[in-house]
C-alpha cells in the first residue's frame, strides 16, 4: 500500500520541484506518470524537462503517442490511469483517488502555497483521500529544505 505525499511549494515553483522529483523517483526504479488539469500547462511542462538542466536529461512524452507504455515519465491532462507506473504525480489540483493510492508505491500531490485556490484544493484532497482509509504526509520546504510536518 502506498502513501499519497503533499509537497507545499513555498520557496521554489513548479518547475524546480518537479524535475528533482522526477529524477529522484526514476533512481527507485519507478515509471511516474504526471498528471495536471491544463493541457497547455502540461506541454510547458514538457518543453521545461527538455531543457530545464545541460547535466540532466529526463526520458518523458506527451500522452497519446505510440511509445505511451515505453515512457519512463508520462505527462499528461487527461484524468488517464497510472496504468501500473508505482508513482502518480499530481499538479495543478489534478484529481486523485484513495485506490490509485492505494495501488502505487507513492502519489505526490504538488501545489503552490501562494495560490489559495490550490491550498484549499490540496487541503480538501487531504481530507478526502485520509477519510478513504489513505496514508498521507504532508511537507513543506518553508525552512528551506523538506521537512515533514504531519502524518495521517
Amino acid at each position: 500500500m502506498g502513501a499519497a505525499y503533499f509537497y507545499h511549494l513555498t520557496r521554489r515553483p513548479l518547475e524546480e520541484v518537479l524535475p528533482q522529483l522526477l529524477e529522484r523517483s526514476l533512481k527507485q526504479g519507478w515509471r511516474v506518470l504526471v498528471r495536471g488539469r491544463n493541457a497547455r500547462r502540461i506541454e510547458a511542462l514538457d518543453l521545461h524537462l527538455w531543457t530545464y538542466s545541460d547535466d540532466s536529461f529526463l526520458p518523458h512524452g506527451l500522452a497519446g503517442g505510440e511509445q505511451d507504455a515505453a515512457q519512463p515519465i508520462l505527462l499528461t491532462a487527461e484524468n488517464m490511469g497510472a496504468d501500473g507506473r508505482p508513482c502518480l504525480m499530481s499538479v495543478e489540483g489534478a484529481d486523485v483517488t484513495a485506490e490509485e493510492v492505494a495501488a502505487a508505491e507513492r502519489v505526490c500531490v504538488i501545489f503552490d502555497g501562494s495560490d489559495l485556490a490550490a491550498l484549499d484544493r490540496a487541503r480538501t484532497q487531504w481530507r478526502t483521500l485520509t477519510r478513504a482509509g489513505a496514508q498521507a504526509q504532508y511537507w513543506s520546504e518553508e525552512n528551506g529544505q523538506w521537512e515533514k510536518k504531519a502524518e495521517s
